[in-house]
């Protein structure tokens, strides 16, 4: 699986990028990024059917950024009241630290002081980052979402098992989400997403990525466990994590890793028998060698047909993402596997930086926040092109506004139909809006990445969240922008029609 392509071969497939986003010619109907709310009113006079068809066939292409009436208009006051107001504290940085501080502080060991934050936390960030504590919640709020036009990502925000009990038990948690879009309307659940850390022990994935990196480097170098997959390094992907020779895996950590395996074949498979696909996010790159050698191999096994049921992640903040992502694909495609990618920029950024620096090592990460558009863009266009070709499936996973108008203006120039089950835009539950509603009004599928569970059981990922995206939180100035001018037109209304 991590055989290298001959460079002969690498160069050649570099035609792909002849086109890239940034030089797409653009549109008129492009011109603009589009827009609308963050809650929805809770019922709908327009049945959600009707609503999707009307998404799907009127008005194709048009981005407007500007009508906050018409793009509000299912959006009470006091819901837009409340999640302008959660993004501003959220843009905060200084209100996030302290956040984070008290979270980690021994005042959560004084039970008033944690009831306090934690139900604080629920109705203000939980709510408005998450889709519920259980399935029946998250049911609802994809309910929701599709009478807004949008599709929902289920994410049992599950990560980092320690043994194989806890794997177990997370495995059932995931199961049981895979079970529930079955009681919802077709395709309103348009992925499953999963985390290989919740269902293999850390320590296993440790060191199956230093054994994995190791016979990159010596092919001779035996792996016994290995089986059939697509590769997973370029010859730039960072190897300072395996300095030394690893010592094979014993055999009880190779029945952990076999075991983890099956657990990821039985999600697949339930995923298959439900018809909606499953997507593994890409994590730390300690553990990520194990992680998409897991997922190809598991895509081997069923991604055979025109539907893929599997889908990789690839992080383009990475410097090796675009050679990684072109030599799976490519290996893919000579396979006769319709391999599917989730495209994003990444969520790891202080701690991988932290980590290379540590070791004496360069950033795995791009130098320049450009260096990573360009990447993310140019990941895009060649999988577009692919798509085109009949090739591949492509999630697009971006809160950047003009990427993702580029990826509009390429996949209508390419042809590609807007409502393609081969394509799908995609951005974090509660993130990014204006984005994910201009691309409905152009007509693209627009899901949104819903993670759900209690309270307890999401706090490491809203925290992980607010710590390695404070960018992210901090650059939602266009929605914020919109809500208040919106805020502020329903005021002026009021109070001339008094």
């Amino acid at each position: 699986m991590a055989s290298r392509v001959p460079r002969g071969n690498l160069l050649k497939s570099l035609r792909y990028f002849s086109r890239p986003l940034n030089s797409a010619a653009s549109s008129s109907a492009f011109s603009a990024p589009g827009v609308p709310p963050l809650n929805f009113a809770e019922k709908s006079e327009t049945s959600a059917v009707a609503v999707a068809d009307e998404f799907q066939t009127g008005s194709p292409g048009v981005f407007d950024v500007y009508n906050t009436e018409k793009l509000f208009s299912s959006i009470p006051t006091t819901r837009l009241l409340r999640a302008s107001a959660n993004l501003h504290v959220a843009a905060i940085e200084p209100v996030v630290d302290l956040g984070m501080w008290v979270m980690k502080s021994k005042l959560m060991e004084t039970e008033l002081v944690k009831n306090i934050v934690m139900e604080t936390i629920r109705h203000t960030f939980y709510e408005h980052f998450c889709a519920g504590e259980d399935t029946a919640a998250a049911g609802k709020t994809i309910l929701k979402l599709r009478e807004a036009g949008l599709r929902g990502m289920l994410v049992y925000a599950l990560e980092y098992a320690a043994d194989n009990e806890s794997c177990d038990r997370n495995l059932d948690g995931f199961l049981q989400t895979v079970e529930s879009t079955k009681s919802l309307p077709p395709s309103s659940a348009s992925f499953i997403i999963v985390k290989i850390t919740a269902i293999c022990p850390m320590s296993v994935l440790e060191r199956a990525s230093d054994l994995l990196r190791w016979h990159h480097q010596d092919p001779s170098f035996e792996l016994p466990w290995k089986l059939d997959s697509l590769p997973i390094f370029a010859d730039n992907s960072p190897m300072y994590h395996t300095l030394k020779k690893p010592e094979p895996l014993t055999p009880e950590e190779e029945r952990d890793l076999q075991l983890g395996y099956e657990r990821l074949l039985k999600l697949c498979q339930s995923c298959a028998e439900a018809n909606v696909p499953l997507s593994v996010d890409a994590e730390h790159t300690s553990v990520q060698p194990i992680i998409d050698y897991l997922t190809y191999a598991a895509a081997v096994e069923y991604n055979k047909n025109n539907s893929p049921i599997v889908y990789g992640t690839i992080q383009a903040y990475l410097k090796d993402a675009k050679d990684r992502l072109l030599l799976a694909a490519n290996a893919a495609e000579d396979k006769g596997i319709q391999m599917g990618f989730k495209v994003v920029r990444g969520a790891y950024m202080s701690s991988e930086t932290r980590i290379a620096s540590s070791l004496g090592y360069e950033s795995p990460i791009h130098n320049t926040i450009q260096d990573t558009h360009d990447c993310y863009n140019d990941c895009a266009s060649f999988m577009l092109e692919n798509i085109a070709n009949g090739s591949g499936a492509l999630v697009l996973a971006s809160h950047n506004v003009e990427s993702g108008r580029l990826a509009a203006v390429k996949a209508h120039d390419l042809g590609i139909g807007k409502v393609n089950h081969r394509l799908e835009f995609a951005q974090l539950y509660g993130m990014s809006e204006s984005l994910s509603f201009g691309l409905r009004n152009a007509g693209f599928q627009v899901s949104k990445y819903m993670p759900f569970g209690p309270i307890d059981m999401v706090m490491p990922y809203l925290l992980r969240r607010a710590e390695e995206n404070r960018g992210l939180l901090s650059a939602s100035s266009l929605d914020r922008q919109l809500m208040r001018t919106e805020l502020k037109r329903r005021l002026k209304a009021a109070i001339v029609g008094a």
